[in-house]
């Protein structure tokens, strides 16, 4: 099996040399069902994402905000399975060149078989998996099974974390990092906090790989003032919010594509 080819640096200098950050949305695969889900990052493509993060739901989901764990249990409902996620990611990469990150919890993947899941996001077009809660310093199997596949590895980081954390993080992270702007869980909060810019400035200085800031962007101007601080900003409440509102698949759609694409203005330095 051929490796995948490296669209996240492709993504991140596509980035720089439009002279901004690249912006990097989230979508929960299987919300409301998975026909419009995959719609829905299409969406997110065509408002100018460059990396398109897909949630794979769990049922004890402790990185998410209330917006992000309604968007989950909406998926389960639906009878979302990790397969089926594997199969929207294959979908979606047919219709975007944009890079894919499935992000989701690592119980799932054990039970799906950790090989088998890596050579189904090899076979699906996927380019990168985030697992939260799979700390680096447990991950060195793994790595070198997705390092020996080409899919990038995402560590996160938060505000907390100690100097020995961020220096793991940084040497296990061969897709990018990242970087959680607030203490807590996922979801838009009207204000970042001050000491933000120090922290990221930080991390970059340490990581080999860029580094995105994420938790708490949930406006164009926020996505604005990360953006001058971070080689990338996740977006992902504000996203699933806006599926939520309702209407039909293509009504949804296009009020996706609009806010995201004010987003990517917002980018652009």
């Amino acid at each position: 099996m051929s490796p995948v080819p490296d669209r996240i640096q492709a993504a991140f200098s596509a980035a720089a040399d439009r002279g901004g950050s690249a912006l990097v949305t989230y979508v929960m695969a299987g919300d409301p069902d998975l026909a419009t889900s995959r719609e829905m990052a299409l969406a997110c493509a065509a408002g100018g994402a460059d990396i398109l993060e897909i949630g794979m739901p769990f049922s004890d989901p402790i990185a998410d905000g209330k917006t992000i764990q309604g968007a989950g249990e909406r998926s389960l409902r639906a009878g979302t399975t990790l397969a089926g996620c594997l199969s929207l990611a294959a979908e979606v990469r047919k219709r975007t060149p944009a890079a894919i990150a499935l992000m989701g919890y690592v119980n799932p993947v054990l039970s799906f078989g950790e090989e088998r899941f890596l050579d189904a996001c090899v076979a699906s077009g996927v380019d990168a998996v985030i697992l939260p809660d799979l700390p680096p310093e447990e991950a060195v199997g793994f790595r070198a099974a997705a390092v020996s596949r080409g899919v990038k590895l995402v560590f996160l980081l938060a505000p907390t974390s100690t100097p020995d954390r961020v220096a793991a993080a940084c040497d296990a992270a061969t897709g990018f990092l990242y970087f959680v702007s607030v203490t807590g869980v996922t979801g838009a909060r009207t204000s970042l906090p001050a000491d933000l810019g120090a922290k990221v400035k930080a991390v970059r200085a340490r990581s080999p790989v860029p580094v995105v800031v994420g938790f708490g962007v949930g406006t164009p101007a926020q996505a604005r003032t990360v953006g001058k601080l971070a080689d990338g900003v996740v977006v992902g409440s504000a996203i699933v919010q806006r599926i939520a509102e309702g209407g039909t698949r293509r009504v949804r759609a296009e009020r996706v594509r609009r806010f995201v694409a004010s987003l990517a203005k917002a980018l652009r330095r």
